[in-house]
Order: C-alpha cells, then sequence, then structure tokens
C-alpha cells in the first residue's frame, strides 16, 4: 500500500463560530483558532479542518457563500487567515479549507447577476426552469425541508436549491461555472493551503431530465436518485484534478452521503484520478425512522458495527477509509454511540475513540470530542438556532405528522445544534468561549467537562486521546495494518485484529453497560497492551469485560 502524509494524519474538525472568540462578541473566530494552535499541537493532531469561513450572510452558519475570496467579517480578515496558516505550519499541522461549490448564497454576485434577467451572461451559472402547470418544476423536497424549488417573480422561473432556498444550487454542466471553482481553488493552493474538504460534493451532477421522485412516507419527492452521484459527478471530479488537485501536494476528502462501496472505490480509488478520501454517513444513518433522522430509537449496535466492518473489508487495498463518529451535522458521539451517564461518560468515551482510532483509514476528531462533550438537550425551540431543526420542527408539527412534545424530543437527540454548543475551555462564565454573550446557548455541563481541568488530570479524555494519536505516529501498522473482524455477531463486543508482516494487533471494545465475555486468541499471549481505559492488567484465557471497556493489544 502506497504511503501517504494524509493517510498518517489525524484530523481535527473546528467548527469557528463555537471553538474561541478572541474579541468578546460571542463569535468564535480565527485570531480565536490562533490562540488554541498550541492546545491543538499538545493534543497531537496535525490536520485542521475548518468549516467555512468565507464571507456569507449565514443562513446555513457559512455554508452558503457570497464571495469565495473574501473572510467572513465577523471570523476576521485575510491578514488574519494568512497569519493562522503560518503559525499552523510553524507547529506542523497543515489546514484544510471547506469547499463548498454545489451552491452558494442567493448574495453571490453571480446569482444577482443571474435572477436579473433570462438573457442575463450570469443566467445559466444557476438551474432555472419555467413552471409546470403553473407550479414547481418537479416535486422535489429540499434536505431542510419544503420543495427544492423556489419561485422567481422577477423572471417568472424557478430555482433549484437542494438545500435552503438561500442557497441556490450551481449549474456544473456550465463550462464557465467549472472553469470559475477550478480558479478559486488555484487560489486558496496558492496562498499555502493544504487541502480541501468538499461540501456535498456527490450532488454536483443533476439528471437533466429532472424527473419527480418518489414520495416514501414524505411530503415531497426524493431527488436521491437524480441528484446523488449523478450522471457525470465522476467526470467533473477527474477534470477538477487535472486542472487543480494534482498540481499541488494537498488532501482531499468528500462528504458523499449515499455513497455505496463502489462509487467510494471511484472517488476515492488507490489510483488517485479524483479524491483522497470521502466520509460515508451509513453508520450515522443507522437508527433513522419513518422521517429519517427525526426519531427517538437508539441506534442498532450490531448494524453499526455489520457497516463499519464492510468499510474497513470492502475499502481495505481499494481505496481509503475516512473515520469518524461526530461532526458539525451530528449529535456528540458519546451521547448517541457511548453513554454520557456521568457513570459512564469518560470510559465510553475513551472507549469509542479506542474503536476508531485502531481502524484502518484516517481518523477525525471533532472539537469538544477530545473532552468528551455531550449533546446539549435544549428543551425549548427558542434556544435552537439550527435552520435545519427549526424547518422540521415547524413542517412536521403543522403537518400533524408529529406532536411538539415529540418533535422535542427528537431535537434534543438529534439536531445538529448538539455539536455547536461553544468549545469548554475551563469553569469561568461561558466556560472560557467568550467574554461576551454566546451567539447559541453554553452546554450547562461545562463545570464538569472542560479543557483546563482535563490537561491537568492524567487520566483525563483528552490524555487519552493524546496517547492514541502518539501511537498512530509510531506504529505503522496502526496506519497500514491489514483489518479482520473477530465475534461478528457479538451483540456486545467490537473486536478486530490489525496485521503488518510479522507485527499484531488486537483491539477490544465492549458497547455496552453489561459484562461481556471473551476469550483472548492464543496468538496474543504474551502480548504487550498499548493502552486500556480501564486498569486491567491480565490479557489471557477466557476475560470478562466491564462496561464500555476496551483495550489494544501488540505482539
Amino acid at each position: 500500500m502506497e504511503k501517504k502524509w494524509w493517510k498518517e494524519s489525524v484530523v481535527y474538525q473546528i467548527y469557528p463560530k463555537s471553538f474561541n472568540d478572541s474579541n468578546g462578541d460571542g463569535i468564535g473566530d480565527i485570531r480565536g483558532i490562533i490562540q488554541k494552535l498550541d492546545y491543538l499541537k499538545e493534543l497531537g493532531v496535525n490536520v485542521l479542518w475548518i468549516s467555512p469561513m468565507l464571507e456569507s450572510p449565514q443562513d446555513d452558519n457559512g455554508y452558503d457563500i457570497s464571495d469565495y475570496q473574501k473572510i467572513y467579517k465577523d471570523y476576521g480578515t485575510m491578514e488574519d487567515y494568512e497569519e493562522l496558516l503560518a503559525e499552523a505550519h510553524k507547529r506542523g499541522i497543515k489546514i484544510l479549507m471547506d469547499l463548498v461549490v454545489n451552491h452558494t448564497s442567493d448574495e453571490h454576485n453571480w446569482f444577482i447577476e443571474s435572477r436579473k434577467s433570462k438573457d442575463n451572461p450570469y443566467r445559466d451559472y444557476y438551474i432555472w426552469k419555467e413552471p409546470v402547470n403553473g407550479k414547481e418544476p418537479n416535486n422535489w423536497g429540499g434536505v431542510f425541508g419544503g420543495s427544492a424549488w423556489e419561485y422567481d417573480a422577477q423572471t417568472q422561473m424557478y430555482y433549484l436549491h437542494l438545500f435552503s432556498k438561500k442557497q441556490p444550487d450551481l449549474n456544473w454542466e456550465n463550462e464557465k461555472v467549472r472553469q470559475e471553482v477550478y480558479d478559486m481553488m488555484t487560489f486558496w493552493c496558492e496562498k499555502g493551503i493544504d487541502g480541501f474538504r468538499m461540501d456535498v460534493i456527490s450532488m454536483i451532477s443533476k439528471d437533466q431530465a429532472f424527473p419527480d421522485g418518489e414520495m416514501n412516507n414524505s411530503l415531497y419527492g426524493d431527488f436521491g436518485p437524480y441528484c446523488v452521484h449523478g450522471p457525470r459527478v465522476h467526470e467533473f471530479l477527474q477534470e477538477m484534478n487535472r486542472e487543480v488537485l494534482s498540481r499541488y501536494d494537498i488532501m482531499t476528502v468528500g462528504e458523499t452521503s449515499g455513497v455505496t462501496i463502489e462509487e467510494a472505490q471511484k472517488y476515492a480509488g488507490e489510483a488517485g484520478k479524483e479524491l483522497n478520501m470521502v466520509f460515508q454517513f451509513e453508520h450515522v444513518d443507522n437508527g433513522s425512522g419513518d422521517y429519517g433522522k427525526w426519531t427517538t430509537e437508539k441506534y442498532d449496535f450490531k448494524e453499526f458495527k455489520r457497516i463499519m466492518i464492510k468499510w474497513q473489508e470492502e475499502l481495505q487495498g481499494k481505496a481509503w477509509n475516512s473515520l469518524f463518529l461526530g461532526n458539525h451535522d451530528q449529535p456528540r458521539s458519546v451521547s448517541r454511540f457511548g453513554n454520557d451517564n456521568p457513570a459512564y461518560r469518560e470510559t465510553s468515551a475513551k472507549m469509542l475513540a479506542t474503536c476508531l482510532h485502531m481502524m484502518q483509514g484516517t481518523p477525525y476528531v471533532y472539537q469538544g470530542e477530545e473532552l468528551g462533550m455531550t449533546n446539549v438537550y435544549f428543551d425549548k425551540l427558542e434556544d435552537y438556532r439550527d435552520i435545519e431543526s427549526i424547518n422540521f420542527f415547524t413542517e412536521l408539527t403543522e403537518s400533524g405528522l408529529m406532536t411538539p412534545e415529540y418533535m422535542m424530543k427528537c431535537l434534543m437527540l438529534r439536531s445538529r445544534d448538539n455539536a455547536r454548543t461553544p468549545m469548554q475551555w475551563d469553569t469561568s462564565a461561558q466556560a472560557g468561549f467568550t467574554d461576551g454573550e454566546s451567539w447559541i446557548k453554553v452546554n450547562p455541563n461545562y463545570k464538569e467537562i472542560n479543557a483546563a481541568q482535563q490537561l491537568k488530570d492524567p487520566n483525563s479524555i483528552f490524555h487519552y486521546y493524546q496517547k492514541l494519536i502518539s501511537l498512530r505516529k509510531e506504529k505503522d501498522i496502526i496506519v497500514y495494518g491489514e483489518f479482520e473482524p473477530l465475534y461478528r455477531d457479538d451483540e456486545q463486543i467490537f473486536a478486530y485484529t490489525r496485521k503488518l508482516d510479522q507485527e499484531k494487533l488486537l483491539t477490544v471494545c465492549n458497547f455496552s453497560e453489561r459484562n461481556a465475555e471473551m476469550e483472548i486468541p492464543e496468538e496474543f499471549k504474551g502480548a504487550e497492551c498499548l493502552i486500556t481505559n480501564l486498569d486491567r492488567t491480565v490479557f489471557e484465557g477466557k476475560i470478562v469485560l466491564k462496561p464500555y471497556e476496551a483495550f489494544v493489544l501488540y505482539k
């Protein structure tokens, strides 16, 4: 297997609005990130993926860009960004930019021009359609609820927006649009950034027939079969690779919801014609109900394990995995896959980290995950800021599909705002995130869960992550070793081995709050324990795992 720096890296995702506020306006910013680079260096991560920091009206927290070459004023200036790059590089930390090119903001100059008239030179930069029988061109629903089409009175046509109506989709069929995107990417590569995380990149190619979608229990048709992994997506990405990506030593990861193993091998194949790796979402979509993620059902562990094993086994030697349990769009991983009850929070957070970081692929740590930060469980709608949560609350309760009480429970478990509460730095007011009033409420448990305390405690979750990350740097087997699952059908245990030449690793994790029995394979007799989250010293024969216990043996 070819060795690459991005395979050996550990990525830390920063959601800038909630990370660290340097000027007291209640919003995180670039100078705030610069202030915390030493903290990130101490943790050991060597790549930062920072959610979008470009000019934006903030309809979807920056995923609606109005100028691709300007920094959002509340985050700072281009000089601040250049300083961030320089200071990160000094510490051996690389920076990934969030590339949002499926859509722009409706306040982007291209769209302002595009909507002026049918013969405007920018008209074809977006997807405009005539009404059909006085209504939308088809029945597609948007990701954030409502129709995917918005009527524009000026030219009496509809434009497509797969997300918010303030996020019109770009028309990738137009060669000029593609060239604009490649020129903009080159601008950033020349500035010295180290790569791109590509937002919903699997949606850039649409079926040009724009047929109706299946209703599947919903108020609108499903655009998935016609917009996700569309007819020309691989052609477009290969062109992007030739024009930009292949000219720089950068890292690329695509957000590709709905991706199959076969598609992932095309996007992220070892031949390197498109991207380095993709995010698949099968494991985090596990446990969805009739209305997608809006459910109070818990995830199914056996299904989760089956999915994780499938991606490990089937991409092995063919394409590269990205490993994550949380991000800015997901609930907190310890609340979802572990147990955030104080009795088990630390143990289960360490267990989840062990399971993920010992697999083959590049691990991603979402800000606060290294502290075991939990869901916030807001119980009032007015505390939520996320457009998706607010829109779906309205849509599902007004249509009578859910009661407001049940929908509030769904939000408490699944809202994206769970991941977006401010980073918990210390016990001072606002968790040390800001001297002002935070843009979203701080999780009230910051006095128990914060970075300052964990940095002082050698047994903290922070130091456990630090150790996992340093092990990956020391041992090639953790990056490149072959993966093989054990106990495939066990209802509690996730265990697997890794092999590289004469070396072997065994990772064992108990995903439940009950004891679990297992037998240590004979070949690991006398093996060294690399890391354990409970102070186990005996690793031979039949053993009883405690709730959420995890360890890694090396021979």
